[in-house]
């Protein structure tokens, strides 16, 4: 099993959303080494969600449920998109200042 991060707008689409959605495409990426993580992402894997611009903060723990296909919201076959499924909100969100700092290294089942 693989670990991965996305990241979101609050505006655009929240944490509390995809918990509210239950589980969502996560589609619309147009960055190229992000295409290959996309691409990467197995079944199972858990995904940290990311709050960026507001927050700045890890905030939950997702997991992938449908592995990389057709981006449906582009007919460019070279983009794609998986599902994502929340499963778990951090008791405590991340803050980016703690992710940069390497002493701060925690193991995830302590968020």
């Amino acid at each position: 099993m693989a670990y991965w991060l996305v990241k979101s707008e609050p505006s655009a689409y929240s944490w509390d959303q995809l918990v509210k959605d239950k589980q969502t495409c996560w589609s619309g990426v147009r960055n190229y080494a992000a295409r290959i993580n996309l691409r990467a992402m197995k079944k199972g894997d858990e995904v940290l969600y990311y709050h960026s611009n507001e927050g700045v903060e890890i905030v939950g723990i997702a997991k992938v449920v449908k592995e990389a296909y057709q981006d449906p919201t582009i007919d460019d076959d070279r983009w794609v998109a998986v599902d994502l499924k929340a499963v778990k909100k951090l008791k405590k969100p991340v803050p980016l200042a703690v992710l940069k700092n390497p002493t701060n290294v925690l193991p995830i089942w302590t968020w």
